[in-house]
């Protein structure tokens, strides 16, 4: 399989899983595309940092059409995200300095974890009891830099931790994972951008990148991901939401020990 076709195929799994479970494609783009470099030979010290950078880059683009269909029903708490968002934005490019300064192997590491985590949570539906209100000034910044800094250091979006915020402050689920795509935004652009920066002029990238965004992998990848998340959100309304959220976190699982082990 050409490097192309495996981007495309790529960015259709991760549209499909995101429109048919709401699920962010950095928990499958940043595993797969470490995969695909590395079947293909592809030799660079940065290939962890470059699997985030161009996850997070790819968010920017499918977020976009994720934010307007939820504002389009009136769903996002904008006055929260405008309180998350300083703190995410401050957060999602100290999260993009701070990889670029670890080891790969403990980013990779990292993300192991946090995937399991994730699998866990949705293998056994986890989620906080809403027990508070939402926090003032001080304290929505100070969850905006955590969610930033987090989201960015493994090139997520961010929805893993937003949702299960704003449910605890008593935000309904509709409206806590709407907001959380409106926050997602920031945090793709905050820290696709860090990214670059980051990454320019670092000795060890390979053709076609833009700091530590790899751009081939990028357009590939947003291009399949586009087309086929509408295929997603049709196939959420015919099958059985609960069987495909454990299916998913097995497959999730099994990422996850691959970032730890392979």
């Amino acid at each position: 399989m050409t490097a192309l076709a495996a981007y495309l195929l790529l960015g259709a799994l991760a549209g499909v899983s995101a429109g048919l479970l709401g699920i962010g494609g950095g928990l499958i783009i940043v595993p797969a595309l470490l995969a695909i470099w590395q079947q293909g030979g592809l030799d660079s010290p940065w290939l962890v940092q470059m699997a985030i950078a161009t996850s997070l880059a790819s968010i920017v683009f499918t977020s976009v059409s994720s934010v307007y269909a939820h504002h389009r029903r009136g769903a996002v708490l904008w006055p929260q995200v405008a309180r998350l968002a300083p703190g995410i934005l401050l957060g999602a490019g100290l999260g993009a300095w701070s990889a670029a300064g670890l080891p790969g192997a403990w980013l990779k590491a990292a993300f192991g974890v946090f995937e399991l985590l994730v699998a866990v949570q949705m293998a056994f539906r986890l989620r906080p009891r809403p027990q508070r209100g939402l926090p003032g000034g001080l304290g929505m910044g100070a969850v905006g830099v955590l969610i930033g800094w987090l989201s960015a250091l493994l090139g997520i979006g961010g929805g893993t931790l937003t949702v299960p915020f704003l449910s605890w402050c008593n935000v309904t689920m509709q409206k806590a994972v709407a907001t959380s795509a409106a926050c997602g935004l920031p945090i793709a652009v905050a820290g696709s951008l860090a990214y670059v920066v980051a990454g320019w002029g670092v000795q060890g990238l390979p053709p076609g990148a833009l700091g530590f965004v790899q751009l081939p992998a990028l357009l590939g990848v947003v291009a399949a991901s586009v087309l086929f998340a509408p295929l997603g959100a049709w196939l959420a309304h015919r099958l059985s939401a609960p069987t495909l959220k454990r299916v998913f976190a097995l497959f999730l699982a099994l990422l996850g020990l691959w970032m730890l082990l392979g």
